[in-house]
Parts: C-alpha cells; structure tokens; sequence
C-alpha cells in the first residue's frame, strides 16, 4: 500500500510561519531558527532572512537533533 507524500509549504505558509530561536542565543540575532511546518520542519539563518529556509522533513530533522544531543 502505497502512501501520499505531505505537499510541500508554500512561500505564504513560510512567511506566516512561528519561527523559534534556541534558547542558548544571545540577543545578536546570530542563530540558526526553525519553524514547525507539521510534516515538514523549515531552518533558517536569523542574519539572512532574505536567503530562503531550508525545508526537510519532520522525520530528518527529529534524527538530527536526537544525533547531535546524544552524541
């Protein structure tokens, strides 16, 4: 049985996004931001908002971050 992939957020669902800063960033606006897009999960440089996020999938990005805390 085959499955449907989510489709993919549009630049109005981006723009309209809650983006979230780690909470070890100080107050320069140099971090790396990230915002729940449900399926998929968007990644952003906070000093280059200009420049379009990176989108990758929930899944990847849970992999990630499980990776680099317990590693």
């Amino acid at each position: 049985m085959s499955t449907i992939p989510p489709r993919r957020p549009r630049a109005e669902e981006l723009h309209k996004a809650c983006w979230r800063k780690s909470s070890y960033s100080g107050g320069a606006n140099d971090c790396v931001e990230i915002a729940d897009l449900g399926a998929y999960a968007a990644v952003r440089d906070s000093k280059d908002l200009d420049r379009s996020p990176v989108i990758i999938s929930r899944s990847a990005l849970d992999d990630l971050l499980r990776r680099y805390i317990s590693g």
